[in-house]
């Protein structure tokens, strides 16, 4: 479809997708959105958890929640997001997700442009159609992003995935380490032992800690480990195996903190998960254990990344609990992850 005159396109609304990770992922394609059409006002519509990864960010001017079990659940939600979007007057809306509802809210909302992947039934809600094909390569969710809004002939440059926080929320942090005894002079390793979309992405607690103590040990550098409210068992796991020699923040932050935390670190090591991409986002260098999930689509999108996995027949199974013995995570054992981390390293200073 043709695309209105760059002068016509003031308000811009972009659906975001619903989880960290893959909204991590999709910066490159706003960056393009932003770079495209410099003169226009993006708005990012999002979840609350995926609101936060936008609150601030340098292509977005602003956020709005979409609360789907509050104010915007159900039937009469869906028609009052639709009021609260027609008020707005927006131009064009770029939707990123496949879902028939994430076309359905901006198309009730009246939005005249209205662009998406032609899936899920929902072809008619839209006025642009984005289609990969049958036979589509095998390509990172980056790229598809980025395909997706350059079908439309919105052009960019290729730039890698971004996320931002304020000189107040990095301030915060040193104060909150300096508080633990973390200085800004120590190096920092990052723990991340959850994954929220299921067990079956989470490798070890016992060989999470031994990792974090051998490379810990190698580096004179201090632990901290993240992880959701959900998660804070399984870090707390690894802290008593550690013997306390450990910073546990656990289900203690915002998605705007844990992004500034893990700014501040110097490695990480983690499962397949949103805080992965946004070490990755910030250029931490990280290794990444992977087991049931295609890091084809989904590895960290930098140069600074190992990827740790097993060849295993039946992965990528993509499934949340693993119906047999989990091999694709038992097979990768600590030496293999301290190794990939010191080599990562060796080869970026060497």
């Amino acid at each position: 479809m043709k695309l209105p005159e760059h002068n016509k396109v003031r308000r811009i609304l972009i659906r975001a997708v619903n989880w960290i990770g893959d909204a991590v992922m999709t910066t490159p394609a706003i960056g393009a959105v932003r770079e495209f059409y410099p003169q226009a006002e993006i708005t990012v519509l999002a979840n609350p958890l995926v609101a936060e990864v936008f609150s601030p960010h340098e292509w977005v001017d602003k956020v709005m929640v979409f609360d789907r079990k509050g104010a915007h659940q159900g039937v009469r939600g869906r028609l009052r997001l639709a009021a609260e979007l027609r008020k707005c007057s927006f131009d064009m809306a770029i939707i990123l997700p496949n879902s028939f509802d994430s076309a359905l809210v901006p198309w009730l909302a009246g939005i005249p442009v209205r662009l998406g992947k032609g899936s899920d039934g929902r072809s008619l809600l839209l006025t642009g159609r984005y289609s990969e094909g049958e036979t589509s390569p095998l390509r990172h969710e980056v790229q598809y992003y980025r395909n997706l809004v350059r079908h439309f002939g919105i052009m960019g440059k290729d730039v890698l995935p971004r996320l931002c926080t304020t000189p107040e929320e990095d301030r915060a942090v040193e104060a909150l380490l300096a508080g633990q005894g973390i200085q800004a002079k120590d190096n920092v390793i990052g723990i991340n032992p959850g994954a929220t979309y299921g067990s079956a992405k989470r490798w070890y607690p016992d060989r999470f800690a031994e990792v974090a103590g051998r490379i810990a040990s190698a580096w004179r550098a201090r632990i901290v480990i993240f992880g959701s409210l959900g998660e804070a068992g399984i870090a707390a796991d690894i802290e008593q195996r550690l013997e306390g020699g450990c910073l546990n923040i656990a289900g203690k932050t915002t998605v705007r903190e844990l992004m500034a935390l893990i700014k501040r670190c110097n490695f990480m090591v983690t499962n397949d998960s949103g805080p992965m991409h946004i070490a990755a986002a910030f250029g931490v260098p990280l290794a990444a254990i992977f087991g049931p999930t295609d890091h084809t689509g989904t590895a960290p999108y930098t140069v600074k990344a190992t990827i740790v996995r097993k060849g295993v027949a039946c992965a990528p199974c993509k499934l949340r609990e693993c119906p047999t013995d989990h091999r694709c995570m038992t097979a990768v054992t600590a030496d293999d992850v301290v190794a990939a981390a010191l080599a990562l390293v060796e080869k970026r200073h060497g």
